[in-house]
């Protein structure tokens, strides 16, 4: 068959050729399936690849939660020991009732350095999670040995005190320095008391 003696006018076509008929034929079926399967399959393909993505982010999930499961003992101790050294914590924060003693010794402190107090200032307490904070902004006059023995017997007193912003500079001609400073006092927060009270009567009940 000389293709070139085809007349390929498509008003003619029902004089072609059988064979070129059939090849049109295929080709018009494999077109129509190309078309089908770009606009179906191809979505379902796409689906089936978020599909594997999905699955490998269970299985990553489902390891991580096994991990946890397997290593659940070491956590469960592990917050055993955290709730104790809380626990030890909250009971050496003082009182209301012991807050003003706390200020007393903290004053009392920093005579029996031969330290000389120009300021001493409470300021208002500020609430956190379970405890409250009680800035004092002190000025203190002495030597640096004094200094020292104060700061040293701040860190010795029975409830936790710390001290931040430590600025030092000379004062005077006799050696002294002055030592201005931020001392912080904690005591248990009033929030916290209640929401703990009120846990503990829910879980009589």
């Amino acid at each position: 068959m000389n293709l070139s003696e085809i007349n390929w006018d498509f008003n003619t076509a029902g004089n072609w050729p059988s064979a070129v008929k059939l090849s049109i034929l295929g080709l018009i079926v494999l077109t129509v399936i190309g078309i089908g399967f770009y606009y179906d399959t191809s979505d379902e393909l796409s689906s089936l690849d978020r599909e594997k993505q999905k699955e490998q982010s269970l299985k990553k999930e489902f390891q991580d939660k096994q991990k946890k499961a397997i290593n659940l003992n070491d956590y469960q101790e592990q917050l055993k020991q955290i709730e104790a050294s809380l626990n030890e914590m909250i009971r050496q924060l003082p009182t209301e009732e012991e807050v003003a003693s706390l200020l007393v010794d903290i004053s009392q402190t920093g005579l029996a350095s031969g330290l000389k107090f120009k300021l001493f200032k409470p300021d208002a307490p500020i609430n956190k999670d379970f405890y409250s904070e009680l800035p004092i902004a002190i000025q203190v006059v002495g030597h640096y040995e004094e200094l020292g023995m104060f700061i040293s017997g701040l860190a010795s007193l029975p409830r936790i005190v710390t001290i931040h912003n430590v600025s030092i500079l000379p004062d005077g001609k006799e050696g002294n320095l002055l030592m201005s400073a931020t001392i912080k006092i904690y005591n248990e927060s009033k929030h916290f008391i209640s929401t703990e009270g009120a846990k503990k009567k829910r879980s009589k009940k």
